[in-house]
């Protein structure tokens, strides 16, 4: 195991770095991940961030976004890379299964793994963790382990502060949910301060939706919608057909689940939906409600208590009704 002085002296002559995150990246994975990596370029290391697959056009205006590679789409120079790297980053998960084929090559790889994360359950692939399961994002711990850990926080430039502040406001939901500190508002001035437009990324993120993806989420909340108010539950349930009928892409169904919650009375949301290989279920939940075991008993899966996700190899008529059959057995945490 690395400990931070070394890891800081590694660190003070150029090295060949990759950067890497979990598959189907969202906001935090890719925000922190181009933070970073906007960080470690000033220093001259020769850094390039892999994602293991493609993800949300909302997010191809970040910072550095030309030089990500997916490695899906270019799978040997991804391999290579990996393969010469002297550290590898690990950023937003915890366990090499996260990001698919890529595991393999990040774990055989001789090069250094550093992960930074905040997610339960790490497994002990890394020499150097910078883990808290406390902060909002990943992003958040981004900041700090350059201007805190390392000390480097004049190298947070524009271009840092916007990627940090992107996953910052991601996974936050928009600066509302339990773990948006007094800490976490105060990073976020410290970026605005550093350059992040913070209206302009707003509007970057959340209205640059597609006409289809719209008259989608409208489809969800008219006709797949369902209220079992006896558990304070919403489900949203979407079925391959619906995505192929509204040319649904990667990111459309992102915050979907969010709608679900937001019903006064309801303090489980449920968003499952049939992808071509399996069923993926997203959950959200209000107090101290734990949706992430009901991910992690039952389905494959983990996340936040108030944010999890999971995925099912049943039918997608099938899941749905495992997910109903659960709920009985925490109802008195459903409608306490």
């Amino acid at each position: 195991m690395l400990d931070l002085t070394a890891l800081a002296e590694l660190l003070a002559q150029p090295k060949k770095i990759v950067i890497t995150t979990h598959h189907k990246p969202d906001g935090d994975a890719m925000g922190s991940s181009l933070g970073l990596y906007n960080y470690l370029v000033q220093l001259g290391h020769h850094a390039r961030v892999i994602a293991p697959t493609d993800y949300p056009d909302f997010l191809a205006w970040l910072p550095g976004n030309e030089e990500v590679i997916i490695y899906t789409e270019n799978t040997e120079a991804s391999a290579v890379l990996i393969a010469e790297a002297d550290i590898i980053f690990c950023l937003d998960f915890n366990s090499l299964s996260r990001i698919n084929q890529m595991g393999e090559l990040v774990g055989a790889s001789s090069a250094y793994k550093v992960m930074i994360d905040h997610h339960l359950e790490p497994q002990d692939f890394d020499d150097y963790r910078y883990w808290n399961i406390n902060a909002c994002a990943t992003a958040q711990l981004v900041y700090t382990f350059i201007a805190n850990e390392l000390g480097h926080r004049e190298y947070i430039n524009k271009d840092v502060a916007t990627c940090l502040y992107t996953g910052i406001l991601t996974d936050s939901g928009s600066f509302r949910l339990p773990n948006t500190t007094s800490d976490v508002h105060r990073i976020v001035a410290e970026l605005i301060d550093c350059g992040a437009v913070n209206w302009r990324i707003h509007e970057l993120i959340y209205n640059s939706a597609s006409e289809n993806r719209l008259r989608f989420l409208g489809h969800c909340l008219a006709n797949c919608l369902e209220i079992l108010p006896e558990y304070n539950t919403a489900i949203i349930a979407v079925n391959k057909a619906d995505l192929e009928k509204f040319d649904v892409n990667t990111g459309d169904t992102e915050g979907v689940v969010n709608y679900a919650l937001s019903i006064a009375s309801i303090k489980l949301g449920a968003f499952i939906v049939e992808r071509k290989d399996m069923v993926k279920l997203s959950l959200r939940s209000k107090e101290e409600f734990p949706a992430n075991e009901i991910c992690k008993k039952y389905f494959n899966g983990g996340g936040h208590r108030n944010a999890a996700g999971g995925q099912s190899g049943e039918s997608f008529e099938a899941t749905v009704e495992k997910f109903k059959s659960i709920l009985p057995e925490y109802k008195k945490l459903l409608i306490q």
